[in-house]
Formats: C-alpha cells, structure tokens, sequence
C-alpha cells in the first residue's frame, strides 16, 4: 500500500477586522525540500514568520521569495490541531501600509530564510489607519 501525503494552504485576510480575501495558496518547492529534510536534520529552523507584499506576478512552485517584500515579523498566534497548522499575524495601523497583493511564510523572521508557501491575490489598499491581519492553515492530509 502506498502512502502520500499532501499539504494544502489556504489564507483569510481581514481588514479591520472584515473578511476582505479567502484564497488557496501554492506550498513552494524549497519548502516541501526543507520539510523532507526535517525528518531526519535537527538543525532546521521552524517556519516562524509572515510577510506581505506587493507584486501581482503568479505564485509558483518554484518560488523563493516574494516578488517585492514590504514586511515581515514573527506570526502572532499559533496552534496545531490534529494535522492542521494555524497561524496568524496582524499587522497594526502604520505597519505594512500599502497596497498588498502578496503574502508568504517563512523560517527567518527579518529576511531570508526558507518560504513554505506563497500566494498572490487581487490588490488590498492598507492605508496607515488599517490593520491587515492573516490567518493561515496549513492542511498536512
């Protein structure tokens, strides 16, 4: 009997507390390699971060990066249930202000590091009043 196992994101984006974008995401290659690795290296660094952008280029499997980073920072909450992984991150009024089209998680929490996932979706005006706040799961089924 063969075994597979699939990751699956999805993203919630609210503004000001309102739902503005629900999409799917793409898990990235380097991420799959970087938790293949994780079985048997100790080494590796968790996933500890969220950033947002603002390029509209296509999200890949071959992605390294976004395609132009406005922030990054250390999720807020955290949980994992069963083979669910939740995270969220809430960018307050005057952080990240921009028009954001992007978002990625990533192992380093200033820059670098590996991305896990990345999507792209239609642009969200975050002025410097609004707080933009991502809620993340990731399905490992």
């Amino acid at each position: 009997m063969n075994e597979t196992i699939n990751l699956k994101g999805e993203i919630e984006i609210l503004l000001n507390d309102k739902i503005v974008l629900e999409k799917k995401n793409v898990i990235v290659q380097v991420g799959k390699n970087f938790l293949a690795s994780a079985i048997i290296n100790s080494s590796t660094s968790p996933f500890i971060a969220i950033a947002i952008g603002t390029n509209s280029t296509p999200a890949g499997v071959g992605d390294t990066t976004l395609g132009t980073e406005l922030i990054r920072a250390a999720y807020t909450t955290s949980s994992v249930a069963a083979n669910i992984v939740s995270l969220s991150k809430t960018f307050a009024a005057g952080v990240g202000t921009g028009t954001i089209t992007e978002a990625g998680i990533f192992n380093n929490a200033t820059s670098g590091g590996t991305m896990l996932s990345h999507v792209v979706f239609s642009a969200i005006g975050k002025s410097a009043n609004d707080s933009l706040t991502i809620n993340w799961t990731i399905t490992v089924g």
